[in-house]
C-alpha cells in the first residue's frame, strides 16, 4: 500500500475520534456549561446533519480544484472547528464548533475515497478504501477511549486540543505524502452533479442509508442493553466498546478484501450475515458470555458493508466519483441518524432494550432487498440502438 495512504488513515483517524468522542464527555459538557443532558446530545445529532449537509456541498465548492489542495484545504477546516470547540465558552459557540468541523467530514472521506482508489492498481481499489477506512476503526477503538479518559482527567476541552494536534499530523502528512493530481477541468461540477442522474447512484446511496442504519439502530443502545439486560456493570461498557472496535477493524479488511473479488456478491453476504448476527443478539444478549462473543462478530459484520458500499457508489458514479462518493458519506450518516431514531422508538414503545437488534435486523434485510434489485438492474440488457437505415421490402416501381 502506498505510504500516502497511511497520510489519509491519520485524517481519518482524528475525524472519527472527534465524531464520536463526544458521547464519553456528555456529562462533563453538560455540567461545565450548564445544560441538560439532551441539550448536550444535540451536539451528536447537529454534528451528524452537518455532515448530511456539507458533504456535497463541500465536494461541490472543491470540484475545480486539484484534489491534494482541496484535502489540506478540509483539514484546515476540521483544524479549525476543533480549535473554536476547545475554547468554546458557552454552548453555541461548542455548537459551532461541531458544524464546522463536521463540514469536512464527508467530503474528506469523499474525495479521500477517490484519491485511495487512483493509487493503487486496477483490482485493489477497495482494499485501498478500506485502508483509508482503518483510521476510523481504529479511532472507536483507541481515539474514542483515550479521548473519553483525557476529558475526564484534564477537563473536556483538553480532548479538542489534542484532536486539533492529531488534525495537524494529518495535514503534514498529506502535504508529504499525497502526490499532486492535475486540476479538475472547466465542467467538472456539472459532470459531478449529472451522475445523480442515474438510478443506481441512488440504489447505491438507499443501500448504504438502510444497511448501514442497521448497524446503528444497534449500536446507539448497547450500554443500556449490556447494563440493563446482560447484567455488566457501567465500568465494562468501555471495554465491550473496545471490543466491539476491534471487529469494525477485522470486518473493514475482510470486506474490503471481499469486494475486490467479487463485488456485489460480497455485499449480498455481508448485509445477510449483519441480518442474521442482529437477530441472534437479541437474544444473546440475555448472558454475559453469548454477548460479548456477538459484540465482537456484530463489530466486525457491521463495518464489513462500509468498503463495499462505497466501492459500489463509486463504480456507478464513474467518470464523476466524487461527489457521488461524498454523498454516500452523507447517507452513512443519514443512516445513523435513521437507525438510532428507529431504535429509539422501539424502547419508548414499551419492547425493551433488545427490540433495536430486530430495527437494524430489519433495516439491513431492506438495504439487502436494495443490493438485489440494483444486482438485477446490472445483469439487465440494454436495448441495442442501430445506426444502420431500416431495411424496406417495398418494391421498386416499374416505370411504364
Amino acid at each position: 500500500m502506498p505510504p500516502a495512504l497511511i497520510a489519509l488513515a491519520i485524517g481519518a483517524f482524528g475525524i472519527g475520534t472527534t465524531e464520536f468522542v463526544i458521547v464519553g464527555l456528555l456529562p462533563q459538557v453538560a455540567t461545565d456549561l450548564s445544560v441538560s443532558i439532551p441539550s448536550a446530545g444535540l451536539l451528536v445529532s447537529g454534528y451528524a446533519l452537518s455532515v448530511v449537509v456539507g458533504a456535497p456541498l463541500m465536494t461541490a465548492v472543491g470540484a475545480r480544484i486539484p484534489r491534494k489542495t482541496m484535502l489540506v484545504a478540509l483539514m484546515g477546516v476540521f483544524i479549525t472547528g476543533n480549535l473554536l470547540c476547545a475554547v468554546a465558552g458557552g454552548y453555541s459557540l461548542l455548537m459551532a464548533g461541531r458544524v464546522v468541523t463536521a463540514l469536512c467530514h464527508g467530503a474528506f472521506f469523499g474525495i479521500g475515497s477517490v484519491v485511495a482508489a487512483r493509487l493503487v492498481a486496477p483490482g485493489r481499489q477497495a482494499s485501498a478504501i478500506a485502508m483509508m477506512f482503518t483510521g476510523l476503526t481504529v479511532a472507536n477503538v483507541l481515539g474514542v477511549p483515550l479521548g473519553t479518559a483525557l476529558g475526564q482527567h484534564f477537563g473536556w476541552r483538553s480532548t479538542f486540543w489534542a484532536v486539533a494536534l492529531l488534525g495537524l499530523l494529518g495535514l503534514a502528512g498529506i502535504l508529504a505524502l499525497v502526490p499532486a493530481q492535475p486540476p479538475e477541468p472547466p465542467d467538472a461540477i456539472r459532470r459531478e452533479l449529472a451522475v445523480f442522474r442515474r438510478a443506481q447512484v441512488w440504489l447505491a446511496l438507499a443501500m448504504t442509508t438502510l444497511g448501514f442504519g442497521g448497524v446503528f439502530a444497534s449500536f446507539t443502545y448497547i450500554a443500556p442493553m449490556m447494563t440493563e439486560v446482560t447484567g455488566f456493570g457501567p465500568g465494562s461498557v468501555t471495554w465491550l466498546l473496545v471490543l466491539f472496535g476491534a471487529g469494525l477493524c477485522v470486518g473493514n479488511v475482510l470486506g474490503g478484501k471481499a469486494a475486490d473479488r467479487r463485488l456485489m456478491p460480497s455485499l449480498y453476504v455481508i448485509l445477510s450475515v449483519l441480518a442474521v448476527v442482529l437477530v441472534v443478539f437479541a437474544f444473546t444478549a440475555h448472558w454475559k458470555i453469548s454477548a460479548v462473543l456477538t459484540i465482537a462478530v456484530f463489530g466486525a459484520a457491521g463495518f464489513a458493508t462500509v468498503p463495499p458500499l462505497q466501492t459500489r457508489v463509486m463504480s456507478k458514479a464513474e467518470g464523476a466519483p466524487a461527489m457521488a462518493s461524498a454523498a454516500n458519506i452523507g447517507a452513512f450518516n443519514l443512516g445513523n441518524a435513521l437507525g438510532a431514531w428507529l431504535g429509539g422508538l422501539a424502547i419508548s414503545g414499551g419492547l425493551g432494550y433488545t427490540a433495536p437488534n430486530l430495527v437494524g435486523a430489519a433495516l439491513a434485510v431492506a438495504g439487502l432487498g436494495v443490493a438485489v434489485l440494483s444486482g438485477l438492474l446490472d445483469r439487465t440488457p440494454r436495448p441495442v440502438v442501430s445506426a444502420r437505415p431500416p431495411v424496406t421490402t417495398r418494391k421498386p416501381e416499374v416505370q411504364r
